[in-house]
Protein backbone atom coordinates (compact mmCIF):
# COMPACT_ATOMS: atom_id res chain seq x y z
CA UNK A 1 0.00 0.00 0.00
CA UNK A 2 1.43 3.39 -0.94
CA UNK A 3 2.49 5.77 1.52
CA UNK A 4 -0.31 8.09 3.03
CA UNK A 5 0.26 11.71 2.08
CA UNK A 6 -0.16 14.52 4.73
CA UNK A 7 0.44 18.20 5.38
CA UNK A 8 2.20 20.16 7.62
CA UNK A 9 -0.20 19.46 10.32
CA UNK A 10 0.22 15.62 9.94
CA UNK A 11 -3.81 15.70 8.64
CA UNK A 12 -4.25 13.31 6.19
CA UNK A 13 -5.18 14.85 2.23
CA UNK A 14 -7.63 14.26 -0.31
CA UNK A 15 -6.14 11.25 -1.92
CA UNK A 16 -6.16 9.67 1.80
CA UNK A 17 -9.95 10.42 1.88
CA UNK A 18 -10.87 8.88 -1.50
CA UNK A 19 -8.89 5.29 -0.52
CA UNK A 20 -11.03 5.53 2.98
CA UNK A 21 -14.24 5.48 1.03
CA UNK A 22 -12.76 2.72 -1.53
CA UNK A 23 -11.83 0.72 1.91
CA UNK A 24 -8.64 0.88 1.15
CA UNK A 25 -8.18 2.72 4.26
CA UNK A 26 -9.60 2.75 7.49
CA UNK A 27 -11.99 5.94 7.90
CA UNK A 28 -10.51 9.03 8.90
CA UNK A 29 -10.05 10.03 12.34
CA UNK A 30 -10.95 13.76 13.29
CA UNK A 31 -8.30 16.04 14.30
CA UNK A 32 -7.15 16.10 18.35
CA UNK A 33 -8.45 19.34 20.05
CA UNK A 34 -7.62 19.71 23.98
CA UNK A 35 -10.40 20.68 26.05
CA UNK A 36 -10.81 24.54 26.63
CA UNK A 37 -8.63 25.98 29.41
CA UNK A 38 -11.10 26.67 32.83
CA UNK A 39 -9.15 28.16 35.46
CA UNK A 40 -9.45 26.71 38.98
CA UNK A 41 -12.24 29.17 41.67
CA UNK A 42 -9.57 30.25 43.74
CA UNK A 43 -8.72 34.30 45.42
CA UNK A 44 -5.73 34.49 42.59
CA UNK A 45 -8.38 33.92 39.78
CA UNK A 46 -11.49 35.52 41.67
CA UNK A 47 -12.92 39.10 41.04
CA UNK A 48 -11.29 41.43 42.62
CA UNK A 49 -13.79 44.29 43.41
CA UNK A 50 -13.14 47.59 45.22
CA UNK A 51 -14.41 45.89 48.43
CA UNK A 52 -11.66 43.64 48.09
CA UNK A 53 -9.20 45.80 47.88
CA UNK A 54 -10.14 48.63 50.59
CA UNK A 55 -9.68 45.25 53.32
CA UNK A 56 -6.12 45.35 52.02
CA UNK A 57 -3.37 47.04 53.72
CA UNK A 58 -0.87 48.83 52.27
CA UNK A 59 2.11 45.48 51.92
CA UNK A 60 -0.86 43.96 50.74
CA UNK A 61 -1.59 46.48 47.69
CA UNK A 62 2.67 47.06 46.87
CA UNK A 63 2.28 43.50 46.35
CA UNK A 64 -1.07 42.69 43.74
CA UNK A 65 -0.55 41.80 40.14
CA UNK A 66 -1.84 45.13 38.03
CA UNK A 67 -5.48 44.53 37.22
CA UNK A 68 -5.74 46.58 34.63
CA UNK A 69 -9.40 47.80 35.43
CA UNK A 70 -8.33 48.58 39.10
CA UNK A 71 -4.98 49.82 38.75
CA UNK A 72 -6.38 53.32 39.00
CA UNK A 73 -8.53 52.73 42.38
CA UNK A 74 -5.18 50.52 43.50
CA UNK A 75 -3.01 53.90 43.66
CA UNK A 76 -5.81 56.29 45.22
CA UNK A 77 -5.91 53.65 47.56
CA UNK A 78 -2.25 52.83 48.48
CA UNK A 79 -2.10 57.49 48.69
CA UNK A 80 -4.80 57.36 50.83
CA UNK A 81 -2.94 54.73 53.08
CA UNK A 82 0.47 56.39 52.92
CA UNK A 83 -1.21 59.88 53.64
CA UNK A 84 -3.08 58.30 56.75
CA UNK A 85 0.14 57.11 57.86
CA UNK A 86 1.93 60.36 57.19
CA UNK A 87 -0.88 62.71 59.27
CA UNK A 88 -0.93 60.31 61.87
CA UNK A 89 3.04 60.68 63.04
CA UNK A 90 1.78 64.36 63.50
CA UNK A 91 0.09 65.94 65.90
CA UNK A 92 2.62 65.86 68.60
CA UNK A 93 6.42 67.61 69.05
CA UNK A 94 8.77 65.06 67.68
CA UNK A 95 12.17 64.40 69.49
CA UNK A 96 14.74 63.49 66.42
CA UNK A 97 18.73 63.44 66.37
CA UNK A 98 21.13 65.04 63.72
CA UNK A 99 21.37 62.04 61.89
CA UNK A 100 17.42 62.76 61.46
CA UNK A 101 17.39 66.04 60.17
CA UNK A 102 17.88 66.05 56.33
CA UNK A 103 15.27 63.06 56.26
CA UNK A 104 12.57 64.86 58.89
CA UNK A 105 12.81 68.42 58.08
CA UNK A 106 14.84 69.06 54.80
CA UNK A 107 13.44 66.41 52.69
CA UNK A 108 9.80 66.85 54.11
CA UNK A 109 7.62 66.89 51.24
CA UNK A 110 7.11 70.75 49.40
CA UNK A 111 3.09 70.83 51.26
CA UNK A 112 4.16 70.30 54.56
CA UNK A 113 5.52 73.43 57.00
CA UNK A 114 7.96 72.08 59.49
CA UNK A 115 8.62 73.98 62.60
CA UNK A 116 12.28 72.85 64.67
CA UNK A 117 12.79 74.00 67.92
CA UNK A 118 16.58 74.20 68.98
CA UNK A 119 17.08 73.16 72.71
CA UNK A 120 18.73 72.23 75.74
CA UNK A 121 17.47 71.45 78.77
CA UNK A 122 17.91 73.41 82.23
CA UNK A 123 17.19 76.41 80.26
CA UNK A 124 13.46 77.69 81.71
CA UNK A 125 12.33 79.68 78.53
CA UNK A 126 12.61 76.30 76.83
CA UNK A 127 10.12 74.70 78.94
CA UNK A 128 7.60 77.65 78.40
CA UNK A 129 8.01 77.62 74.57
CA UNK A 130 7.99 74.20 74.46
CA UNK A 131 4.70 73.61 76.14
CA UNK A 132 3.31 76.44 73.13
CA UNK A 133 4.61 73.97 70.66
CA UNK A 134 3.04 71.09 72.17
CA UNK A 135 -0.63 72.83 72.19
CA UNK A 136 0.03 74.26 68.86
CA UNK A 137 0.45 70.35 67.51
CA UNK A 138 -2.45 68.81 68.63
CA UNK A 139 -4.55 71.65 66.71
CA UNK A 140 -2.39 71.71 63.84
CA UNK A 141 -1.82 68.23 63.34
CA UNK A 142 -0.35 68.76 59.21
CA UNK A 143 1.96 70.73 60.52
CA UNK A 144 4.97 69.38 61.76
CA UNK A 145 6.83 69.93 64.98
CA UNK A 146 10.03 68.72 66.06
CA UNK A 147 12.79 69.49 68.30
CA UNK A 148 16.30 68.43 68.38
CA UNK A 149 19.12 69.81 70.91
CA UNK A 150 20.64 72.31 69.78
CA UNK A 151 24.56 71.64 69.55
CA UNK A 152 23.12 68.45 67.23
CA UNK A 153 21.53 70.70 64.59
CA UNK A 154 24.46 73.50 65.00
CA UNK A 155 27.48 72.74 66.39
CA UNK A 156 29.21 74.67 68.98
CA UNK A 157 25.95 76.86 68.56
CA UNK A 158 25.72 79.16 71.75
CA UNK A 159 23.63 78.84 74.53
CA UNK A 160 22.43 82.02 74.47
CA UNK A 161 20.71 82.24 70.82
CA UNK A 162 17.89 79.38 72.67
CA UNK A 163 15.75 78.62 72.42
CA UNK A 164 15.69 79.08 68.77
CA UNK A 165 12.78 78.31 66.42
CA UNK A 166 13.17 77.62 62.37
CA UNK A 167 10.73 77.08 60.12
CA UNK A 168 11.06 75.34 56.83
CA UNK A 169 9.30 74.74 53.90
CA UNK A 170 10.59 73.22 50.95
CA UNK A 171 14.01 72.64 52.02
CA UNK A 172 14.76 75.89 52.72
CA UNK A 173 14.57 78.55 56.08
CA UNK A 174 11.54 80.39 55.84
CA UNK A 175 12.03 82.25 59.43
CA UNK A 176 13.89 82.00 62.29
CA UNK A 177 13.39 83.26 65.95
CA UNK A 178 16.03 83.73 67.93
CA UNK A 179 15.57 83.67 72.09
CA UNK A 180 12.32 84.55 73.08
CA UNK A 181 12.42 88.18 71.91
CA UNK A 182 9.65 87.71 69.16
CA UNK A 183 7.28 86.07 72.20
CA UNK A 184 7.95 87.73 75.06
CA UNK A 185 8.97 85.89 78.46
CA UNK A 186 5.00 84.98 79.07
CA UNK A 187 4.48 83.44 75.83
CA UNK A 188 1.17 81.96 74.84
CA UNK A 189 0.20 79.56 72.35
CA UNK A 190 -2.20 81.87 70.57
CA UNK A 191 0.67 85.07 70.61
CA UNK A 192 3.19 82.18 69.10
CA UNK A 193 0.88 81.49 66.42
CA UNK A 194 0.47 84.60 65.51
CA UNK A 195 4.12 85.16 65.23
CA UNK A 196 4.26 81.73 63.16
CA UNK A 197 1.79 82.71 60.23
CA UNK A 198 2.64 86.91 59.72
CA UNK A 199 4.28 85.73 56.37
CA UNK A 200 2.77 82.70 55.72
CA UNK A 201 0.35 79.66 56.26
CA UNK A 202 2.72 77.71 58.30
CA UNK A 203 0.18 76.43 60.55
CA UNK A 204 -2.40 73.85 59.29
CA UNK A 205 -5.11 71.95 60.41
CA UNK A 206 -5.62 69.64 57.06
CA UNK A 207 -8.58 72.00 55.74
CA UNK A 208 -6.52 73.64 53.70
CA UNK A 209 -3.19 75.14 52.77
CA UNK A 210 -4.10 78.62 51.21
CA UNK A 211 -4.90 82.52 52.44
CA UNK A 212 -8.08 81.69 53.53
CA UNK A 213 -7.07 79.15 55.18
CA UNK A 214 -4.36 80.82 56.88
CA UNK A 215 -7.20 83.64 57.91
CA UNK A 216 -9.50 81.20 59.89
CA UNK A 217 -6.06 80.05 61.52
CA UNK A 218 -5.49 83.73 62.54
CA UNK A 219 -9.48 84.46 63.03
CA UNK A 220 -9.06 81.41 65.53
CA UNK A 221 -6.44 82.32 67.73
CA UNK A 222 -7.76 85.97 68.39
CA UNK A 223 -10.78 83.97 69.53
CA UNK A 224 -9.23 81.51 71.87
CA UNK A 225 -6.74 85.13 73.31
CA UNK A 226 -10.22 86.55 74.02
CA UNK A 227 -11.72 83.64 75.54
CA UNK A 228 -8.79 83.35 77.76
CA UNK A 229 -8.93 86.65 78.71
CA UNK A 230 -12.54 87.12 79.43
CA UNK A 231 -12.13 83.70 81.40
CA UNK A 232 -9.10 85.00 83.56
CA UNK A 233 -11.37 88.44 84.39
CA UNK A 234 -14.35 86.31 85.35
CA UNK A 235 -12.00 83.78 87.58
CA UNK A 236 -10.88 87.42 89.26
CA UNK A 237 -14.45 88.72 89.65
CA UNK A 238 -15.20 85.26 91.17
CA UNK A 239 -11.97 85.62 94.09
CA UNK A 240 -13.16 89.20 94.81
CA UNK A 241 -16.86 88.32 95.47
CA UNK A 242 -15.68 85.41 97.34
CA UNK A 243 -13.87 87.38 99.93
Amino acid sequence: MGEINKDLDGVSTQWDDIQAKLGNLPPKKLPFKPPPFTPAEDEASALKDKSWIDNKIEQDLEDLDDDRFLEEYRRKRLSELREATKVARLGSVVLISGSDFVREVSQALPDVWVVVILYKEGIPEYGLLMQCLADLATKYPATKFVKIISTDCIPNYSDCNLPTLLVYNSGAVNANHVGMRSFGRRCTPEGVALILCQSDHVLNDGQGANDRSRESVIWGVHKRFIEKVVTQHEDKDDGYSSD
